[in-house]
């Protein structure tokens, strides 16, 4: 294991959204593996390190509420930018005027989590990529709030404030009990850049704590 973080990450909204919902934006109740990586790495991230997430602990009484969104109905398409790259000089943007509809969707509502991750290297570390620099460095920007893009909930409208944790005092969550998440994702396989997959894992929260040490991880 690598060294190890612990951020507080707070917001009065957001949206994990949950991949079988294909019309409607449903949200999963507590924070996804995969989202919490992302508030880290816009943080501080670095071809040579990669951000494991250790434990997520929930420190509020789970709320949704029901939000109306302005979305695009399209996305851009790989093969018009490969045209422009290749030398083509036609415009190439996305109409949000044109493309814009309204979709209705169960967000979260005042939430407050507490993230436990580390590092560890990537192949592509080199020898002046060591554990205590990578680790001072992310310490700092947590400290000075530095970041290279805006963190957020899920979706870039639903802002996350975050905090580090450095004295080890996480407050304590108001669950008591086990609870069944269900299914929910894990993360994305990059391994296959022509073939990225989904994963997924059997969430269970004890106590208000989600432990990631050890879980199966389902494609």
């Amino acid at each position: 294991m690598g060294y190890g973080i612990v951020i507080r990450v707070r917001g009065d909204y957001a949206l994990f959204t949950r991949p079988e919902m294909k019309v409607e934006r449903v949200s999963y109740e507590v924070i996804t593996p995969s989202a919490a990586r992302g508030i880290i790495e816009a943080v501080y991230w670095k071809p040579a390190i990669r951000w494991v997430i250790d434990r997520i602990h929930v420190l509020r009484e789970v709320e949704f509420t029901n939000i109306r969104r302005n979305e695009v109905s399209e996305k851009a398409s790989e093969s018009e930018a490969r045209r422009r790259m290749n030398g083509s000089n036609e415009p190439f943007f996305l109409s949000a005027v044109d493309c814009r509809q309204q979709r209705a969707a169960m967000v979260l509502k005042n939430v407050d989590y507490v993230i436990e991750a580390h590092f560890e290297f990537t192949s592509r570390a080199g020898p002046e990529d060591t554990a205590e620099k990578h680790y001072n460095v992310a310490l700092r920007r947590l400290r000075q709030g530095q970041h290279f893009h805006a963190p957020c909930l899920g979706t870039r409208e639903f802002g996350a404030r975050v905090e580090l944790i450095e004295d080890g005092a996480i407050p304590s969550s108001p669950l008591a009990g086990k609870r069944d998440l269900g299914w929910m994702l894990y993360d994305l396989d990059f391994s296959n850049a022509r073939d990225i997959r989904p994963q997924f894992f059997k969430a269970e929260m004890l106590d208000g704590v989600i432990d990631l040490g050890g879980v199966e991880v389902r494609q």
